[in-house]
């Protein structure tokens, strides 16, 4: 008789996306034709435009300063800074704060030359006043 313990175990993957495919040359990736990236965004705005008439609360529109905004007011959530706009209750969440400001930096990193003089002092006004307020929370562990 065979000793089971060699047997071991099999695990087999049955994910439609796995990490190697995602990891694989970027050249093997499928483009979209533009015809189709066209179509989809103009059947969105139209789409959009039709749910926004029929809203109840009108939404600001979305440009980079509310974009960064949005992201900063879930820092300063995590942060315990101001309460959770659904419950009501503030927490606090290092882990997911620090998230959002190393996104943040990211989002300055990467938008470097391409923003307007307005647009980088918000960026870097936040993430400094962000990056301090996690200091100051991390340090009273």
């Amino acid at each position: 008789m065979e000793n089971q313990e060699d047997k071991g175990f099999v695990f087999k993957d049955k994910r439609k996306i796995r990490l190697e495919d995602i990891e694989a040359d970027t050249n093997e990736q499928p483009t979209l034709k533009a015809q189709d990236e066209q179509k989809a965004k103009t059947d969105y705005e139209k789409s959009s435009e039709q749910f926004s008439k029929q809203e109840e609360t009108q939404l600001p529109k979305v440009t980079f300063s509310t974009f960064v905004f949005s992201l900063a007011s879930s820092a300063l959530m995590h942060l315990g800074e101001v309460p959770d706009p659904v419950s009501k209750k503030t927490s606090t969440n290092l882990s997911m704060a620090r998230q959002i400001i190393d996104t943040l930096a990211i989002i300055e990193e990467k938008t470097k030359g391409n923003l307007t003089k307005d647009e980088e002092n918000l960026l870097k006004s936040l993430l400094y006043d962000l990056r301090l307020k996690f200091v100051q929370k991390s340090s009273k562990k």
